[in-house]
């Protein structure tokens, strides 16, 4: 038996209930089951992953630009792959999202990375994602269409709005939008710019990422733009509520109707202007009181990421440094300059618990997997390698959502093959299952 299927079976015995291979000792990033052989994201868009049924259902981009779905049974062990759109774009950008509808039938998102339109495609029956209904457009414009940039599509539904699917993405001239549908995603309401600086360009794009209870409220943590682009790009908070967006102090922002947001409305997190160190986000979740929590990094320089724990306690932001988190992490081609010079190992709060960070950062020359735990609002931090002694880089965590037990499923990219781009790259998802 290989190496990769041991552990592809210890994976499996800890969901059924047996070990959880990184609580023991850490090992090579290489030497956990895969999810697949083939397959990268980006962290704009989520869910990547979710548990639903007895079954864990994750997207991704292969690549050659395949948009597929693996499925991993409970019981049986055993991952199924579905291509649901062959040679989409090779673009780990074009990541697909999941909504498991009111009637038990799961329902995937994609889009080009700054394409025009948004795609949808339904599992022919509950619980089953063998057979996928045909792919449609999605139709959030009454009247022309946008001109361009359509992605990181980001549904989230409230039970208290009688299961209202809220969908997100970056929209037209690269500004956070929204629409809504009452349907299950059926019919959607016309798309509505959700934050928009006053006198921004086309060029201006706010990065967001959002979270909720999916009961009554919706987490939202945005960014002044790209960090390439704005000299002091900062991190800001808001909050939406029964109609309305509001402050972490509840200070009312704006209603539906007085979209979209400006950014100086909101909570200021985190002020760039103080410190000259540019940020860009990457995770937001509610704490067990209610209250946002909100993971980014900052860029003293572009060689020196730094990983920041920001959370609302009641009366104030306490915003502290986690770890410093080395340089970029693609392999830039000797002689070449990297285009992106701002791309972390990255981190992802666990949202059911979101005192733990799971954080990619190099030890010895390789992006390792770490797991980082507070028990004092982030003031201090106590860590444990997830991965150790990897011959190639792991990045870009994310926690499995909708857990249902006491054990954490964490998802990752193995890069055998190499990251230089968003357009070229050659990763596995690999997993690890922990009791907590």
């Amino acid at each position: 038996m290989s190496s990769n299927s041991r552990w592809f079976l210890i994976c499996a015995a800890a969901l059924l209930g047996g070990l959880a291979p990184s609580a023991a000792r850490a090992i090579p990033g290489e030497a956990y089951a895969e999810f697949t052989h083939d397959g990268g994201w980006c962290w704009f868009a989520d869910p990547r992953a979710l548990i639903c049924q007895g079954k864990t259902y994750c997207g991704w981009v292969t690549s050659n630009g395949s948009i597929q779905i693996g499925v991993l049974d409970h019981t049986s062990g055993k991952i199924t792959t579905t291509t649901l759109h062959e040679k989409f774009q090779k673009d780990d950008h074009d990541t697909p999202t999941f909504f498991s509808r009111p009637d038990g039938r799961l329902m995937a998102f994609y889009s080009r990375h700054s394409g025009v339109d948004m795609y949808a495609r339904i599992t022919k029956r509950p619980n089953d994602a063998s057979e996928w209904e045909p792919e449609r457009t999605l139709q959030f414009h009454d009247g022309p269409r946008p001109r361009k940039d359509v992605t990181y599509p980001t549904p989230i539904s409230l039970s208290d709005e009688a299961g209202t699917l809220y969908m997100f993405w970056r929209g037209d001239s690269y500004k956070p939008t929204v629409s809504k549908s009452t349907d299950a995603g059926d019919t959607w309401s016309t798309a509505r710019v959700l934050i928009m600086r006053k006198g921004a360009d086309a060029r201006n794009r706010p990065y967001f990422r959002v979270a909720s209870n999916s009961k009554d409220r919706i987490h939202f943590v945005f960014t002044d733009g790209h960090p390439r682009n704005e000299p002091t790009n900062s991190v800001y908070y808001a909050c939406y509520k029964k109609g309305a967006f509001y402050k972490a102090d509840g200070t009312r922002i704006a209603g539906w109707d007085q979209l979209p947001i400006e950014p100086s409305a909101a909570d200021r997190v985190y002020d760039a202007s103080q410190t000259l160190a540019r940020a860009w986000v990457w995770d937001i979740a509610e704490d067990r009181s209610g209250r946002p929590v909100i993971a980014y990094v900052r860029f003293p320089s572009d060689t020196d990421h730094r990983y920041h724990y920001a959370r609302w306690d009641g009366q104030a932001w306490r915003d502290t440094e986690i770890v410093a988190a080395g340089r970029w992490f693609p392999r830039t081609p000797a002689g070449q300059t990297e285009p992106e010079p701002n791309y972390s190992g990255g981190l992802i709060l666990d949202h059911a618990d979101p005192s733990i960070v799971y954080l990619s950062r190099p030890v010895k020359g390789v992006f390792e997997i770490e797991k980082w735990t507070t028990s004092d609002g982030g003031a201090t931090w106590q860590s444990k390698p997830i991965t150790a002694n990897s011959r190639y880089d792991n990045v870009r965590p994310f926690v499995v959502r909708d857990q249902t037990s006491r054990r954490t499923m964490l998802l990752w990219m193995n890069n055998y093959g190499g990251y230089v781009h968003f357009t070229n790259y050659l990763s596995s998802i690999r997993m690890s299952v922990e009791e907590q």
